[in-house]
C-alpha cells in the first residue's frame, strides 16, 4: 500500500514571482523540520536576515537623527522673538552681502555653478569617502543584480525540470493503470477460455503474471528514480529561495543607499560626482585670490556662530553656509522640503529593514509554535545568536 499511495501522490509547489526582488519569501513546504540539518539551516537563515536588517537599521539611525536635529534647529530659529531675529538677520545680511560679492567673481565664464559648489562645500569633509562609497555601491549593485539574475535563471531551470518530472511521473501512473487494466482483462479472457471452452490456460496465466510483473517492476524502478531526482530538485529550489532572500535584502538596501547618495550629492553617477569634485577643488584654489573678502566673511561667520550659540541650536556651525536661508523664507522652505525628502528616504529604508526583521522573527516563532517538539532547540539557537527580540 505504501508504494501505491506514493505512486499516486501528486507533488505540489508554489510558483513565486522572480521579478519581485523586494519581497522576502518564506517557503517551508519542502523543508523537512524533522531533519536537524534542514531545520537548523532554515532557522539560521531567518536569524541572519534579522541580524543584517538590524545592522542596516543602526547605520541609518545616525543619519536620520542628524537630519531630524537640522529640522529642529529650523523650528527653533523660526520661533525666535522678533528682536532677536532682527539681530540675527542683520549679521546674516552682512554675510550674504560678502558672499554675493564673491559670486560676481564666480560668475565669470567656465566657473563652477554656485549650486554645485555650495552643495559640495556642504559635504566637503565627506566627499572623498562619499565618492568611494557611491562607486562601491554602483559596482556592488551591478554584481548583486547579476547574482539575482543568475539565481532566477537557475531557479527557472530547476522549476522547468520539476515540471518535466511531474509530467513523467503522471505518465508512469497512467501506465500503471493501463497495465493493471490489461492484466485484469487478460485474466478474464483466460478464465473464459479455461472454464467455458475447457482449454489449458496455465501457460497463459504464467505469461500474463510475468508480463505484468515485469511491467510494474520497470515502472516502479523508473518512478523511484524520477521521484528521487524530484526530491533533489525541490531541495535545490528551496536552497535557491533561501539564498535569494539574502541577496534580495542586500539588493534593496544597496539600491536604496545608492538612490539616497544620488539625492544627497545631487548626481546621477559616481563618475559624474568625481568630475564635479575635481572641478570644485580647482574652483576652490581660484577663490583663494579673494582672501581679503573671505576674511571679512569669516569675521561675520564667527559673529553669526556666536549669535546662534546663544539659542537652543544643536549644531550652529551648519548654518554658516546657510545664511541666505535665514533671510529668505522661501529658501528655508525649500531646504526643509529637501531634508524631509531625505528623511523620508531614510525612513523607507528603516521601515523596510524593520519589516524584514519582524517578518523573520514571526517566521521563527511560527515554526516554534507549529513544531513544539523543536521549540526549545529553536529558542536555544536564538539565544546563541544573541537576539532577544525574538521572544
Amino acid at each position: 500500500m505504501g508504494f501505491w499511495s506514493k505512486l499516486f501522490k501528486k507533488k505540489r509547489y508554489q510558483e513565486n514571482s522572480a521579478e519581485d526582488w523586494e519581497n522576502v519569501v518564506y517557503d517551508r513546504d519542502d523543508v523537512d523540520f524533522g531533519q536537524e540539518e534542514e531545520r537548523s539551516r532554515y532557522i539560521t537563515n531567518c536569524l541572519e536576515q534579522m541580524k543584517e536588517a538590524t545592522k542596516e537599521m543602526n547605520l541609518l539611525t545616525g543619519e536620520y537623527n542628524l537630519i531630524t536635529s537640522y529640522l529642529t534647529d529650523m523650528e527653533e530659529i523660526e520661533a525666535l522673538p522678533e528682536s532677536e531675529r532682527e539681530g540675527l538677520d542683520s549679521i546674516a545680511a552682512r554675510l550674504v552681502a560678502l558672499e554675493e560679492e564673491s559670486k560676481r567673481y564666480r560668475g565669470r565664464k567656465n566657473r563652477m555653478k554656485d549650486t554645485d559648489y555650495y552643495r559640495l562645500r556642504e559635504h566637503e569633509g565627506e566627499m572623498k569617502e562619499g565618492i568611494e562609497k557611491l562607486r562601491e555601491c554602483e559596482e556592488y549593485g551591478g554584481k548583486v543584480k547579476q547574482d539575482l539574475q543568475r539565481l532566477d535563471r537557475e531557479r527557472h531551470a530547476y522549476e522547468y525540470r520539476r515540471e518535466e518530472l511531474n509530467s513523467l511521473m503522471d505518465n508512469l501512473r497512467g501506465m500503471t493503470v493501463i497495465f493493471a487494466t490489461a492484466f485484469v482483462m487478460c485474466m478474464v479472457m483466460l478464465a473464459i477460455l479455461q472454464f467455458v471452452f475447457h482449454m489449458d490456460t496455465r501457460i497463459g496465466y504464467l505469461l500474463a503474471v510475468a508480463a505484468v510483473a515485469l511491467a510494474v517492476t520497470v515502472t516502479w524502478v523508473k518512478y523511484t528514480e524520477e521521484d528521487k531526482e524530484l526530491h533533489q530538485v525541490e531541495i535545490a529550489v528551496n536552497k535557491l529561495i533561501l539564498l535569494q532572500n539574502k541577496v534580495k535584502i542586500r539588493y534593496v538596501n544597496n539600491r536604496n543607499l545608492t538612490d539616497y547618495l544620488y539625492m544627497k550629492y545631487g548626481t546621477d553617477s559616481a563618475e559624474a560626482l568625481s568630475r564635479l569634485w575635481k572641478q570644485y577643488q580647482r574652483e576652490k584654489d581660484d577663490r583663494r585670490e579673494f582672501a581679503e573678502a573671505e576674511g571679512k566673511a569669516e569675521h561675520y561667520r564667527r559673529h553669526l556662530l556666536n549669535k546662534l550659540s546663544r539659542y537652543r541650536i544643536a549644531t550652529p556651525q551648519r548654518w554658516l553656509n546657510q545664511a541666505a536661508a535665514l533671510l529668505d523664507k522661501r529658501e528655508m522652505v525649500e531646504k526643509r522640503h529637501e531634508l524631509i525628502q531625505r528623511r523620508q528616504s531614510l525612513r523607507k529604508q528603516m521601515d523596510y529593514n524593520n519589516s524584514v526583521a519582524e517578518t523573520a522573527r514571526k517566521e521563527i516563532m511560527d515554526v516554534a509554535e507549529k513544531y513544539p517538539a523543536y521549540a526549545a532547540e529553536i529558542m536555544e539557537m536564538v539565544s546563541q545568536y544573541g537576539d532577544d527580540s525574538v521572544y
